[in-house]
């Protein structure tokens, strides 16, 4: 599986290991660039390699959409889509 911007994952790897994020940047093959809205902020987003992430089947529509129109995404938005894939409940993937 390729990593796709508002992907949610799992970190495998590193002091983040058992969290979740958002990728809210694909750099390359093997980088991305994930927050979570409250430890990692998106204007800090934290460069990791795609090995150290489980890249899970869940595209959170909200920030993907708000990355293409206009480039960012609240941190609050980030919060929500970690929350609920957190709490277990999946999220409409439009």
């Amino acid at each position: 599986m390729k990593a796709q911007i508002g992907q949610l994952i799992k970190i495998l790897k590193g002091k983040d290991e058992e969290r979740y994020a958002v990728i809210v940047e694909v750099l390359d093959e093997r980088f991305v660039l994930i927050a979570d809205g409250k430890k990692r902020k998106f204007d800090a987003p934290k460069k990791k390699n795609v090995l150290h992430l489980e890249l899970l089947p869940i595209i959170s529509q909200e920030v993907a959409i708000s990355l293409q129109e206009t480039g960012k995404v609240t941190n609050a938005k980030l919060r929500y889509a970690v929350q609920k894939v957190a709490h277990g409940k999946e999220i409409n993937n439009g």
